[in-house]
């Protein structure tokens, strides 16, 4: 950490910080250049907190030459994670996976005819939301324990993980019981709280980037879960917040070849969220493989007009079939493969 000195410091400011360090057991050094005067800190500074050095008089800026996050840095960790579920790798060089099926679990029927329609057009996870964390408290909220039973119907009679996004730390037991794959949402990225909780489970996450979160920040709320003890973490894509009103979110594809230099922790894309719009999920689906997602998750529908929600993001089996059928192609191209 390389901390920037003020021209007009006072030797007693300094002496301040010095002694900060020195109480830290981290050791120092200042360097006089001819116009600015700088302070090489040497030692963990992962625990060093940006803010508090910052708030000593005689800092004027904080500059880190490592990353903050450690265990989910590539830096640390030079072999990729390989987070498995039911015998479905996901990460490094193995296939490239798809996750589908509705926004929102809407029943034992409609719940069992997706899943087995997507399974057979050659999706490995299915995906669906029991407890829904809506913008608005007059949306739908999701069937809740209900929803997380016919999430259990699929894995008995179709033999397939299923993906459901938690909401709070008291939901944790049901969902290690019944989930395969524990999601959680944009929305909740930097609960902090929640991300100490499954960090000391031994149960595959699903971490979907903040609508308004950068790259770090994402991998600092990663680093949260694995420093707690669990290695089993997915990053997700899902587009973020900007000026452009013309789609959802933005989907920032090009976080993924960035995240893949960076960490080695596996990343998946979700088009449906990342642009809200349904004539956009095929192309983004193509793209998100081509620069090297090691999985896609999109919302599927048998009738996507009326979906309890996000019927708008939703395909249908037929455009489903399409994108499966494209996607291999693509994953063939760059030296992968679909499950």
């Amino acid at each position: 950490m390389i901390l920037i000195i003020k021209n007009e410091a006072t030797e007693k400011s300094i002496i301040e910080l010095q002694d900060y360090l020195a109480d830290n057991n981290f050791f120092y050094e200042i360097i006089q250049g001819n116009n600015t005067k700088v302070m090489t800190v040497i030692g963990d500074t992962s625990l060093l907190d940006d803010n508090i050095v910052r708030s000593f008089d005689c800092v004027d800026d904080v500059k880190r030459i490592t990353p903050a996050y450690k265990k989910v840095s590539r830096k640390y960790h030079p072999e990729d994670t390989i987070v498995e579920v039911n015998g479905i790798k996901i990460g490094g060089k193995e296939n490239v996976v798809l996750i589908a099926g509705p926004c929102s679990i809407e029943g034992e029927q409609s719940t069992l005819y997706i899943a087995e329609n997507v399974q057979k057009i050659g999706a490995k996870i299915f995906r669906g939301g029991a407890y829904k964390g809506r913008t608005s408290p007059y949306s739908f909220q999701g069937l809740k324990q209900e929803g997380l039973k016919d999430l259990q119907k699929v894995k008995t009679y179709f033999n397939m993980p299923v993906v459901s996004e938690i909401l709070s730390i008291e939901q944790i037991p049901e969902f290690v019981e019944k989930v395969d794959i524990i999601q959680v949402g944009a929305r909740n990225m930097q609960n902090y709280e929640l991300l100490k909780a499954l960090g000391k489970i031994n149960k595959p996450i699903l971490l979907k980037r903040g609508m308004s979160a950068t790259i770090e920040e994402l991998l600092m709320a990663a680093e949260y879960i694995v420093n707690g003890g669990n290695k089993n973490v997915i990053l997700c894509e899902r587009g973020i917040r900007t000026f452009e009103k013309a789609f959802r979110n933005t989907l920032d594809l090009a976080s993924v070849p960035y995240l893949k230099k960076i960490t080695h922790l596996p990343i998946i894309v979700d088009p449906s969220h990342g642009t809200g719009r349904r004539e956009l999920v095929e192309p983004m689906t193509l793209a998100a493989i081509a620069c090297g997602a090691d999985g896609v998750m999109m919302e599927v529908h048998n009738n996507p007009q009326c979906a309890f929600s996000d019927g708008a993001q939703c395909i249908d089996f037929e455009e489903f079939a399409q994108i499966v059928k494209k996607s291999k192609l693509i994953a063939k191209a760059i030296g992968r493969d679909i499950y």
